[in-house]
């Protein structure tokens, strides 16, 4: 079956059971929060899960677009991406544990015909103090596997570490459910108010054999790629409380399930890289370069792997380009990494990562017709960042030469500098060390990991001063700064011209930061017609009101917005008065009338083409 039969074959599955269809959000968060990539199918319905009523219904189901960047570095173990998609399906105060479970094993075993030998599942093992273990979940999958014929056990629990599991041999003949303390508790943050709740994932046995360096005994959650979780339903039945964790009286489901390691499963593949989506890639570089993938494993991987997340970063609608900041850097990563791996196969043939990305969007093109609208915007960032690359590589190369010439010893201080400076990366320092014979230093290694280490907790101070709370956090303070934002975008439409589209945002209880489309600075003039057009409407005092309605009609009234429907479902329209109309999901104040006086700090250079606004109320 292919990667999109098995979708349709789902979303008809849920349809059945009354679950309304949905669009994928967009893998760039809508109001951004402390996520730079939407990575769960989750994300985008964080304000439905905690209350807010979505216009689709209690039932909803979906296929979701997913990033992982934190993943770039797994990649080349034939089981990690880090674009994904992830099937979910939602209730929403809805049905609970009972239908979750008993229709995600219809799913599997009826519709797909997986074989109910290989499959096991996981179950909150109680944290040892208020909540209690899993103990209905643990019944309703005894009940699950007996009517497919299977008497199945319980297995040692693990209460320490997940990743080191119960350090005993398992029976896996018998046992089918195990429980884990870390690896099956789910919660979306620490503060009062936030969700949480135990969760029960299905992995599926592939029949590998065990590596012992993984540790002495098997378990579904051992790294040695014997057992792969395919799925996870999330049990959303408490919140938090400055008392602790308090039982919801209307409990939420949330599932999300792996749609390209439930293909290779469905065709017998040995891992995901053989699968229709990705294999259209690696079968591509097979004829182009005449090398075997089985060769050259990891190389093809990681180009296959790479193109495909830079080509959907980069045919989203929020028009992201390559850079050095934020989702631009990973975009940046990922195409020098891709090109960097076929230098090490010795191909050279030039753009040839944009001929690949080619491959990707005419896959995908039916079912994210993003891909294909922006074709053209796709291929031109492969080739001019192919070309930068190149120039870096040259640059790097001089620096290293000249180096060489004054007979210096390079140290690895030296290599990360030209790594942070020039995107030179270590792995072609080190070739040219070893191609050259040039003289390198006795700590070469420790001292580059000195250097990345200092760097890293710069960075990473820094981007948790950038990126902390984001809207995730629903505060007043917040919901005004995003109301503001409404006001912004549309008065920069009024003021630059119809050209302008939201390219981002990032929205704290202390400040909102909005990235938008326009290709050149904004004048003193400018930016105070911008700020006069908000507070002229805030002091006004205007009201705010939502209306549910389908895309088109949103369209035809002049909403903004970069929400696609593909599958006719309603959208909720904010309007502030007869100023602004936005499709949007977020938290907004009922009035305009104590927001404060609306002032813009700083306007800049986001990225090629995108400028950025740092503004306050106050």
């Amino acid at each position: 079956m292919t990667t999109s039969e098995i979708r349709q074959k789902y979303f008809e599955f849920f349809q059945k059971k009354q679950h309304a269809l949905i669009s994928s959000s967009s893998l760039i968060p809508e109001n951004d929060s402390s996520l730079l990539f939407t990575n769960s199918g989750m994300f985008p319905l964080v304000p439905y899960l905690l209350g807010e009523k979505h216009p689709a219904g209690v039932r909803l189901t979906n296929s979701q677009k997913c990033f992982r960047s934190e993943d770039i570095d797994d990649v080349g173990d034939g089981r990690h991406n880090t674009f994904f998609e992830m099937l979910g399906n939602w209730s929403l105060g809805d049905y609970f544990k009972e239908e979750q479970l008993n229709w995600w094993f219809e799913f599997l075993i009826e519709e797909l015909g997986f074989d109910i030998n290989k499959i096991y599942q996981t179950v909150y093992v109680g944290d040892g103090k208020n909540i209690v273990k899993d103990e209905e979940s643990i019944q309703i999958l005894k009940n699950i596997y007996k009517k497919y014929g299977v008497e199945a056990g319980e297995g040692p629990e693990t209460t320490t570490k997940g990743d080191e599991g119960p350090g005993v041999e398992l029976d896996f003949f018998k046992d089918r459910i195990f429980a884990y303390r870390d690896k099956n508790w789910w919660q979306r943050g620490d503060a009062v108010g936030e969700l949480g709740g135990p969760d029960s994932e299905t992995f599926y046995d592939t029949g590998k054999k065990h590596d012992p360096k993984f540790g002495e005994h098997c378990h579904l959650n051992c790294d040695c790629g014997r057992f792969i979780e395919i799925g996870n339903s999330v049990f959303m039945q408490y919140q938090k409380t400055v008392d602790g964790w308090k039982e919801l009286e209307n409990k939420n489901v949330d599932f999300g399930g792996g749609l390209e390691r439930i293909v290779m499963i469905k065709n017998n593949l040995s891992n995901i890289f053989k699968i229709d989506s990705l294999g259209s890639i690696v079968d591509r570089l097979e004829n182009i370069s005449g090398l075997k993938y089985e060769d050259n494993k990891k190389a093809f991987e990681v180009i296959a792997d790479h193109i495909k997340g830079a080509t959907f970063l980069l045919g989203d609608d929020k028009g992201l380009s390559p850079s050095n900041t934020d989702q631009g850097y990973i975009i940046r990563r990922l195409i020098r990494r891709a090109v960097r791996y076929l230098k090490q196969l010795k191909i050279e043939q030039q753009n040839l990562i944009s001929e690949l990305s080619q491959v990707i969007v005419d896959f995908y093109k039916d079912s994210y017709s993003e891909l294909n609208k922006n074709r053209n915007f796709i291929l031109k960032a492969f080739n001019e960042e192919e070309y930068k690359f190149n120039k870096t590589i040259e640059k790097g190369e001089r620096v290293l030469n000249s180096l060489v010439e004054k007979g210096e010893k390079i140290n690895g201080e030296i290599a990360f500098n030209l790594f942070q400076s020039h995107g030179y990366p270590l792995e072609m320092t080190l070739e040219i060390i070893e191609e050259k014979n040039i003289s390198k230093s006795d700590n070469f290694l420790e001292e580059y990991n000195q250097a990345l280490n200092k760097h890293q907790k710069l960075s990473k101070t820094a981007s948790a001063g950038k990126f902390k709370g984001g809207l995730a956090d629903q505060s007043e303070e917040t919901t005004k700064l995003h109301t503001a934002a409404h006001l912004l975008l549309e008065a920069l439409r009024r003021v630059l011209g119809d050209h302008v589209s939201q390219r981002g945002s990032n929205i704290t209880a202390e400040r909102l930061r909005f990235d938008f489309s326009h290709p050149e600075k904004m004048t003193d003039e400018q930016k105070k017609q911008v700020e006069d057009l908000v507070n002229e409407n805030i002091q006004k005092g205007l009201k705010v009101n939502c209306s549910e309605m389908s895309l088109e009609e949103a369209k035809k009234m002049g909403a903004t917005g970069v929400f696609e429907s593909k599958y006719g479902e309603k959208v909720k329209v904010y309007s502030v008065g007869d100023f602004s109309k936005e499709i949007c999901g977020g938290p907004h104040v009922e009035s305009l009338e104590n927001l404060g006086v609306f002032k813009i700090q700083k306007e800049e250079s986001s990225s090629s083409g995108v400028r950025r606004i740092k503004a306050v109320l106050l």
